[in-house]
């Protein structure tokens, strides 16, 4: 891929011009246990009724995607792909651009997160971690995609 040269990045979009992060969705293999690890796990808001976007409601009602509104607003849809493999007997190995989705979260509540994703036995990948910008703690979910839990510095 190409790279624009610094003259040609000044017809792009002005600084501003994008409002927020609107969504991010990822594949899973089995939904259901997506739904609990999003849902239970984590404590995402999952989507119902008159929540569901509309062009995605004859999927959700099909079992196919599971939407959760994160506490800023963005919202994370989940795509059953039930054919999905593993893509390494390795959790490290990297099989996508993305490498996590980080969660923030106050950080006088930093350690009960840890203590709940140790008690529903989450595969963690490293962490705690403790660096100037905050804490943070790197794990798994279901279908072995790398989120994290961070705060700032407290």
């Amino acid at each position: 891929m190409a790279h624009a040269s610094p003259q040609s990045s000044r017809i792009g979009l002005s600084e501003g011009m994008l409002r927020s992060f609107h969504h991010f969705a990822i594949n899973v293999a089995d939904l259901a246990m997506s739904r609990h690890f999003y849902g239970q796990v984590l404590g995402l808001h999952e989507l119902q009724g008159n929540e569901v976007p509309e062009t995605l409601k004859t999927l959700v009602a099909a079992g196919k995607v599971s939407n959760f509104r994160l506490p800023n607003g963005a919202i994370l849809d989940l795509f059953a792909e039930p054919a999905l493999g593993p893509p390494a007997a390795d959790p490290k190995q990297q099989f996508t651009r993305a490498n996590h989705l980080a969660f923030d979260i106050d950080p006088a509540l930093f350690e009960q997160a840890v203590a709940t994703l140790r008690v529903h036995g989450v595969a963690i990948d490293h962490g705690p971690v403790t660096r100037p910008t905050g804490r943070g703690i790197y794990f798994y979910d279901p279908d072995g995609f790398m989120l994290e839990i961070r705060c700032d510095p407290s």
